[in-house]
């Protein structure tokens, strides 16, 4: 109970940390003091605190895409094990498939509300989303396929937990695999360089910050929050396959998971710092690849007895 209780409250605090951390990064490594880590809490508060301006041409998607875009997202927070041993507050056998179909969801009212607007820029952006994300998808769906084999299990609480740690000697090329092509998956769903740039203000070279241009307020508010919190669960999934430490000491794992979180976090940072963003006709080649190195590694798993 008391596990449960300290996922749902860090899933729901720790996204926007993420945010500030990697924005820190790249202040430092840019030579730049930058806002402080805890700057995404004061803009949220900030947002929240203020009136929505919604246009005449919107329909209820337009106001309905926000909130499920956020919803969605924490519910996917609550399907990923995270600190405590080979649990979640929601966990049942086929929850894997339930994850791809709740982030799915989310993308769908978030280009469903920006081709809403009517406005051209915003649909272009929400094509290019809908895109990628045909070629993102299936590198998540073989990674989970082979931590399934691997795992022997259908329960994300079972293929992300402390097992984890002896398998890596058993199917440690296959996880390999995917452990990169999931890094890519991270750095693409979330918008972030080499796949796209969330501090950009040119319409033409935007995928997602061009689909959230109509949005203010509180409204706008939920669409930060419900991205720092689908950051957070791609996070997690990597830390969990990367760094799947069970001590037996329910504090110490939490300890661990978070310091590996902001770890992970600051490696993002450092990514946006050194590689600039890819041409847009590189970034399916870029996906293309991941799949490839997912789709392998499934290959490798299932050669196996």
């Amino acid at each position: 109970m008391i596990q449960s209780a300290v996922h749902v409250l860090l899933a729901a605090a720790f996204p926007p940390l993420l945010i500030g951390v990697i924005n820190k990064t790249k202040a430092v490594m840019g030579g730049r003091t930058g806002a402080p880590v805890l700057q995404p809490y004061y803009e949220l508060f900030r947002l929240f605190q203020k009136g929505s301006v919604f246009s005449r041409t919107t329909t209820w998607i337009f106001r309905f895409g926000p909130v499920v875009g956020l919803a969605t997202a924490y519910l996917a927070a609550m399907l990923i094990p995270l600190g405590e041993d080979t649990s979640a507050p929601l966990s049942f056998k086929g929850d894997l498939i339930v994850l791809a179909y709740v982030l799915g969801l989310a993308r769908f009212f978030t280009v469903a509300a920006a081709l809403d607007t009517g406005s051209p820029f915003e649909g272009m952006g929400a094509a290019r989303e809908a895109t990628f994300s045909c070629l993102a998808e299936p590198v998540l769906f073989f990674g989970l396929l082979v931590l399934a084999k691997v795992t022997g299990t259908l329960t994300l609480a079972g293929m992300l937990g402390g097992s984890l740690t002896q398998e890596w000697n058993n199917g440690g090329a296959a996880m390999l695999l995917v452990l990169v092509s999931w890094c890519v998956v991270l750095l693409a769903e979330n918008s972030r360089i080499p796949v796209d740039d969330p501090e950009t203000h040119l319409e033409l070279t935007m995928i997602h910050e061009v689909m959230i241009l109509d949005h203010s307020g509180p409204a706008f508010g939920m669409i930060l929050y419900g991205a720092a919190m689908k950051l957070f669960v791609f996070c997690a999934m990597v830390v969990r396959l990367a760094v799947p430490l069970e001590t037996g000491y329910t504090v110490v794992n939490w300890v661990l998971f978070a310091g590996a979180m902001l770890v992970l976090a600051v490696l993002v940072g450092l990514v946006e710092s050194v590689m600039a963003r890819l041409r847009m006709v590189l970034v399916p080649q870029l996906l293309i690849a991941a799949g490839v190195l997912s789709a392998f590694g499934l290959v490798l798993q299932l050669s196996k007895p």
